[in-house]
């Protein structure tokens, strides 16, 4: 029986794709992955990508990696730990994450089409935290 935490890379951004997915359902908009350095969506639904064509992604992708920064100084300034970010946008809602190990980190963020009511942020970021750890950091890494 293979070990979860020896899986392979596409095993791993599968199953982090699949909890986006499973939370949000038909309103998951798109799902990215980044490091400091590169970044890589797991997943585009077909009307994003079509008004994406318009937006230069790696500098909106830059804009996100500022949060590396902002978790530290968070970290360092409140009596509680950064968990995560969530924005609202005129026709969708934002979610932004972070996880890592050893001075690595990995940012992931996700948009939804607005719905009633929210959605409820805090369960998603504790099922990205539960599922990033059950692999190797390298295994989730953007390979973009």
């Amino acid at each position: 029986m293979r070990d979860e935490n020896d899986a392979p890379e596409d095993d791993a951004k599968t199953a982090l794709a699949s909890v986006f997915s499973e939370f949000g359902g038909e309103s998951l908009r798109d799902v990215w992955l980044f490091d400091q350095s590169a970044f890589e969506a797991l997943y585009l639904r077909e009307d994003v990508a079509e008004k994406l064509e318009t937006v230069d992604v790696a500098r909106f992708v830059d804009n996100e990696r500022y949060g590396f920064v902002t978790r530290d100084t968070y970290d360092q300034l409140y009596y509680a730990s950064y968990q995560y970010t969530a924005r609202g946008f005129d026709d969708f809602e934002q979610f932004r994450t972070f996880f890592g190990e050893n001075g690595y980190r990995l940012g992931v963020f996700a948009s939804f089409d607005q719905r009633d009511g929210g959605y409820e942020f805090a369960a998603l970021n504790e099922r990205v935290e539960e599922t990033a750890s059950r692999y190797e950091l390298a295994s989730v890494a953007p390979s973009a």
